[in-house]
């Protein structure tokens, strides 16, 4: 065997494993989806929750369990904070989310609430479409997150109303509003001039099995190809000499 074909079949070698090792990692990736996925839905099958919940301090177990619990709160609009989370697709038109902090009945603590999806303005895309905030007390329902949907973004966040990304203890540190450490998705019907048909927080678990079947294709056709040009090949050249 010459030097030529030796480092071929190591390339080729190194090329199947690199993309075994993809196709497994996608897989897993899937599982993790699918895992949560499940757990989410036993959550979401629990007896609903109060502001108290948000308001009281939690060690770090005690805090990972409350992702998408089932939630209600009464509380009472701060719609001068509100904020408007730009290139978010629902229902395949482009618009904003929109997220306004509400101050809990009784209480100091205030929970920023993703309220839902406003369709963007055809004309100018920066105006600001009309959301509604009543003044006087709310009852709400949603689930418990970590954190505000997040979208890819290039550089810095802005601190005006239109943003691509909110970080809450920098806007806690920028309001200087005592926001609780989540934020609640609120989910029901249409309302306020809000649409709530969230995506789920475990989606793409199709998209990681296609990537997987992807990269195991890929390693059997450079098998194919070194066994081929390798093997086959060369034995039917010396069978016809």
């Amino acid at each position: 065997m010459n030097w030529r074909r030796a480092l071929l079949i190591a390339v080729a070698l190194v090329g199947m494993a690199a993309t075994f090792s993809l196709g497994r990692w996608q897989l897993g990736r899937a599982a993790e989806k699918q895992a949560l996925q499940a757990t989410a839905a036993e959550r979401q099958q629990l007896p609903a929750l109060d502001g108290a919940t948000l308001a009281a301090p939690l060690d770090a177990a005690a805090a990972q369990a409350l992702q998408q619990r089932v939630i209600g709160l009464r509380g009472h609009w701060l719609p001068q904070y509100t904020v408007y989370l730009d290139n978010r697709v629902m229902e395949r038109r482009a618009g904003f989310y929109v997220l306004t902090p509400l101050r809990l009945a009784g209480r100091d603590t205030v929970v920023l609430v993703q309220r839902g999806w406003v369709p963007r303005d055809l004309v100018d895309p920066k105006v600001l479409p009309p959301v509604a905030s009543p003044a006087g007390e709310v009852r709400i329902e949603g689930r418990i997150a970590a954190q505000a949907a997040r979208a890819y973004a290039l550089g810095a966040e802005s601190h005006g109303p239109i943003r691509q990304n909110l970080d809450l203890p920098a806007f806690r540190a920028e309001t200087g509003l005592p926001l609780a450490d989540w934020v609640v998705w609120q989910t029901g019907a249409a309302s306020d001039g809000l649409s709530r048909q969230w995506p789920e927080p475990t989606a793409g678990i199709a998209t990681h099995h296609g990537y997987a079947l992807q990269w195991f294709g890929l390693c059997a056709l450079i098998g194919v190809l070194l066994m081929w040009f390798q093997v086959v090949r060369p034995v039917l050249r010396s069978s016809r000499g």
